[in-house]
């Protein structure tokens, strides 16, 4: 079955475009990985042959900063904890957090979910990204398309996203 050529689907191959040009630009190490169409970081890991640890859960979460004031963030942790949403409170000294509802999550990150980068391109999006992700050798994400994944050597995501490093991951309950 051919993919339609909606303007989600217009968006999604501009924002993947968009990040293979920064790292080609940028001279970084990755490797591509054509898998079944799949968003969700447990079952779409064992297709492209990493750890659930080694995957970069990618969410936009919602920041309250009184009543008139919101702010958006894009979390980043590993596959295989959940975000902290009190921890981005506290940082962000918001008075109420949230995941940010599925149109404005895609909106800001260009990609719809499941497929959100960890790279932030728009200036409205925060990106703060969990210390013990940046531990392994190559995070593993979806590259803003349900069908394609990448590695990217971490050292690379560090010096090209400059990403605020801060802890926002909490054990799974």
């Amino acid at each position: 079955m051919e993919a339609v050529d909606t303007p989600e689907n217009q968006e999604t191959y501009e924002t993947y475009d968009k990040l293979i040009k920064l790292l080609d630009h940028h001279g970084a190490q990755y490797r591509l990985i054509d898998h079944p169409p799949e968003g969700r970081t447990e079952i779409v890991s064992p297709m492209r042959g990493n750890d659930v640890s080694e995957a970069a859960k990618c969410i936009v979460v919602m920041v309250k900063l009184g009543k008139k004031v919101t702010k958006y963030v894009l979390a980043v942790v590993p596959g295989d904890v959940r975000v902290d949403l009190g921890s981005i409170k506290a940082l962000l000294g918001g008075t109420y957090t949230a995941f940010a509802s599925a149109d404005i999550a895609e909106r800001l990150a260009g990609s719809v979910a499941g497929t959100i980068l960890p790279f932030s391109f728009h200036p409205d999006l925060e990106l703060i990204v969990d210390p013990s992700l940046l531990e392994k050798e190559e995070l593993f994400f979806n590259a803003a398309r349900l069908d394609r994944s990448m590695a990217l050597r971490t050292k690379d995501y560090v010096a090209i996203a400059s990403p605020r490093v801060e802890s926002i991951a909490a054990p799974v309950a």
